[in-house]
């Protein structure tokens, strides 16, 4: 005796070996025996054998016409065997009673299931509406058929062209133009985004890495909603200073300007004056929850996302020729020894005299001319700077020979020197739009060395009121934002947290981001808390907006770590892009580099001499290149899509007896990477040390990562 059953969906056919009343032990085809509950054995027969009458009845199922049976089938719950004998004849054989089961198993649109071998006929109106959308299904899978055959010929259809970043970064996987792309690489064998190359969908690579920053960050697109600066509603006395920012050329979120009274007097006030948008934006507004999304400004080479609409921008930057709400801090300094005797926080209107750019006055205010007892004072012509006729240059050497003897305490804590080695690379795009860069611009790249005393004197007091600020926080117990490296040790990374915890990187006892409110939220959130310890002392911890142990201050922490992390990454990856476009438009085909790491079993990497760019050493032969190894390459063609470029070894130039690195071989100790001033790598140079000197530099991470 032979039984038919379904298990698990499937029909199966054995013989049966032992019955019970509730089971049966049936043996398969295959030999392999299995314990079937009586229930969902379907049929029982003596002929013909089990895999012949699956055979059969599958072959037959075939020819069963679905109108016809639904016609024959009875209006209420039957058996599958009534409709066969209906069907088929009343003495219907084995067969056909198994092909009929079959058959009704496979149309659930015509018959819809009521138990083990038992239906049910659908309505003819719920019949028309599957049918219909059975055809629909099938148009579809023809449509998606064509398109992936088009795709793998080397066409991209125009649909699948009009979902094309869709596809590659944010696809729906049900949608059909997805469908047809994984089908074409599937049958062709093609990795998805060298098919969609092949068939020349992808026009640009600039356009490439764009979409997919928007898909991943900013998927509602770029722009803002229609939102007004709010006003500063208090009165806010005006400060009795000549206040100068100093900043790139391409800086329009201006967050600082720096002031000196009392020069000659034996007693120095220094002022660090950092626009305020704290007095008029509050907490869980309009623009708040705009800041709160945005996180911070991202920066690219030619282009920038702001954090803050830009109208709204110029409302609170510190703009040259105007007087500025500004939250101060006023250092004072003994004139000689530079010590420190106090410090002391205001709100109030703060007159900029000028805006200074250094990446046009670095060749003018050199260390020279800070040190000289008379130096020339008169702006390049091609500066524009306010109207201001000259510079200040008793107030710049001053801030300069503070920044000085202030590097070298926050040394003395540190335990080593910060080196600057490395020189900083500047890009500018010729022939940008105004839909911003497209991928074919001319890059100029230009150089300038870190440690400039321009970028001194800003990084310094930028520290000094950021560490300033956050112990005065931590004293009056108001919560804010800090950043803190627990030491200098590899693999040390820098931390956000609410705790004011020394920063061994900086070499300051805690250091809170306070000094760059229009382009990072932290600093932002910051401020709110300044403001409330500058207007309330003691008790300011009951009127912060953010309260100790406050569950949001965590939750921003968590969100702007990951969004800065993001707009970073981006940002290395864009210069990575451009030093490419440099390369094939300057048709550089060898460089010198540097090997500044070394990893068993994997190709050196070096740092290019003269380009920001690092790059694997091919063709080493079996030879140890040591750290510190200078070389000549052979560059392969850059890859604009993945970012990969790779140096064949042409000879080994001059090494490093030491076996230490050369000059510029390593991440710098000092990095500049925590500067608020200018704020982006490259389009207007950091100028705060670094608070992640154990890392590896963006480029490095880049390369790593490709």
């Amino acid at each position: 005796m032979y039984a038919l059953f379904e298990d698990a969906g499937k029909f199966l056919a054995g013989r049966i070996l032992s019955e019970a009343e509730a089971s049966a032990q049936i043996e398969l085809e295959s030999g392999k025996r299995v314990k079937v509950k009586a229930a969902h054995v379907l049929l029982r027969f003596e002929q013909p054998a089990p895999a012949l009458l699956m055979a059969q009845a599958q072959s037959l199922a075939t020819s069963i016409e679905l109108d016809l049976a639904w016609e024959f089938a009875p209006e209420d719950e039957f058996g599958f065997a009534d409709l066969a004998h209906e069907y088929f004849s009343v003495k219907a054989t084995t067969t056909e009673l198994a092909a009929t089961l079959m058959r009704l198993y496979e149309a659930p649109h015509y018959f819809r299931r009521a138990g083990k071998g038992r239906f049910k006929k659908a309505p003819a109106e719920v019949i028309q509406q599957a049918l219909a959308a059975i055809e629909k299904k099938k148009q579809i899978q023809l449509q998606i058929d064509a398109w992936a055959g088009e795709l793998a010929s080397g066409r991209c259809p125009a649909p699948v062209l009009a979902q094309l970043y869709r596809i590659l970064f944010k696809p729906d996987k049900n949608g059909p133009e997805y469908k047809a792309v994984v089908e074409a690489a599937r049958t062709s064998q093609t990795a998805p985004l060298t098919l969609l190359q092949r068939a020349g969908a992808i026009t640009s690579a600039y356009q490439f890495h764009w979409q997919r920053f928007l898909f991943e960050h900013f998927p509602k697109g770029v722009g803002f909603p229609a939102v007004s600066a709010p006003p500063i509603q208090e009165t806010l006395p005006l400060a009795s200073v000549r206040a100068y920012s100093i900043d790139d050329s391409h800086t329009t979120e201006i967050d600082d300007a720096l002031s000196v009274q009392g020069l000659g007097s034996g007693v120095v006030v220094v002022g660090i004056h950092i626009a305020a948008p704290g007095l008029a934006i509050t907490p869980e507004s309009v623009v708040d929850q705009i800041g709160r999304q945005r996180l911070s400004t991202v920066y690219m080479p030619g282009h920038k996302i702001t954090m803050l609409p830009d109208d709204l921008v110029q409302t609170y930057t510190l703009e040259g020729g105007r007087d500025c709400p500004a939250v101060s801090l006023y250092v004072t300094l003994e004139e000689d020894s530079l010590r420190i005797l106090s410090s002391e926080t205001r709100l109030e209107r703060v007159p900029i005299v000028a805006n200074l750019r250094h990446d046009r006055l670095d060749t003018v205010v050199t260390e020279a001319w800070l040190l000289a007892d008379v130096a020339d004072t008169s702006m390049p012509n091609d500066h524009p700077a306010s109207g201001i006729d000259a510079l200040p240059h008793a107030e710049l050497a001053f801030l300069y020979r503070l920044a000085k003897s202030l590097k070298s305490q926050r040394e003395v804590v540190r335990g080593k020197p910060e080196t600057f080695s490395r020189p900083d690379y500047t890009f500018r795009l010729e022939g940008v739009n105004d839909q911003g860069p497209q991928g074919q611009e001319t890059v100029v790249l230009g150089v300038r060395q870190r440690g400039a005393p321009l970028d001194l004197i800003v990084a310094e007091a930028m520290i000094l009121a950021n560490s300033t600020w956050g112990q005065w926080m931590a004293e009056l117990g108001v919560p804010a934002i800090y950043r803190s490296q627990a030491s200098l040790a590899p693999g040390m990374k820098v931390r956000m947290s609410t705790r004011a915890l020394p920063h061994a990187g900086i070499g300051v006892p805690c250091y809170a981001w306070s000094t760059s409110p229009l382009r990072r939220y932290v600093d932002l959130v910051n401020q709110w808390q300044i403001i409330a310890c500058a207007r309330h002392g003691k008790t300011a911890a009951l009127a912060a907006p953010f309260k100790p142990k406050d569950a949001a201050l965590m939750s921003i922490i968590s969100a702007f770590d990951t969004a800065y992390t993001a707009y970073n990454s981006y940002q290395a990856s864009m210069e990575r892009f451009w030093t490419l476009q440099f390369v094939r438009q300057q048709g550089l085909r060898e460089i010198e580099a540097t090997v500044f790491k070394v990893f068993p079993g994997q190709p050196p990497m070096a740092r290019a001499d003269t380009l920001p760019l690092v790059l694997p050493v091919l063709g080493t032969g079996g030879m140890a290149l040591a750290r510190g190894s200078r070389v000549r390459l052979q560059l392969s063609e850059p890859d604009d899509i993945t970012l990969d470029i790779q140096g064949q070894l042409l000879s080994l130039l001059e090494t490093d007896a030491s076996g230490s690195a050369a000059p510029g071989a390593e991440t710098d100790d000092a990095a500049l990477d925590e500067e608020e001033n200018a704020g982006p790598l490259a389009i207007a140079v950091d100028l705060e040390p670094s608070d992640t000197s154990a890392s590896p530099d963006a480029a490095t991470q880049a390369t790593l990562a490709s």
